[in-house]
């Protein structure tokens, strides 16, 4: 159907305008609003042509938030590369910002450790996965061992340790 709607659409003269193109290569088209031969409007659409376009290469972030706001209609007009590259370094900045925050915070964290103001946590480390049998356990024991078809009810007495 949608070869269909697409050959309609070059044949009728129903086209895309291409709109931008971002850092990463995808680009950005709108489809004006239009009347069908029937009257009926049929209102203005927002495309992305991904740069790659397989759904199983598609990573997070891969179309900026800028664009993903136009595409859905939070914005009326399509982002300027202005504005693009000031939200980048905004970004940038805060990346930086965020890591002197942590670090001043692990050394006053540590300071605080090396007065005594606050007991250090403890370090518990648990060996093997909490779904299997033997989870927190010290060992596997080897005992009892399986009897299959013989077992006998009161055969078997736990050892006395």
């Amino acid at each position: 159907m949608s070869r269909v709607a697409g050959l309609l659409r070059r044949v009728f003269g129903v086209a895309r305008e291409h709109v931008g193109t971002d850092h990463l290569g995808n680009k950005y088209y709108i489809i004006p609003e239009q009347k069908t031969w029937t009257g009926r409007v049929v209102r203005a659409k927002r495309m992305v042509v991904a740069a790659n376009p397989t759904e199983y290469q598609y990573m997070e972030g891969s179309i900026p938030l800028e664009w993903d706001a136009w595409i859905r209609g939070r914005r009326k007009e399509p982002p300027s590369i202005e504005e693009l590259l000031k939200n980048e370094r905004y970004r940038e900045e805060i990346k930086v910002k965020a890591k002197d925050v942590e670090e001043k915070d692990t050394a006053v964290r540590a300071k605080e450790y090396a007065e005594g103001l606050v007991a250090t946590p403890s370090q518990t480390v648990a060996k093997g996965h909490a779904a299997a049998t033997s989870f927190g356990k010290p060992q596997i024991s080897e005992e009892p061992t399986s009897t299959a078809n013989t077992f006998q009810p009161g055969s078997w007495m736990p050892n006395k340790k």
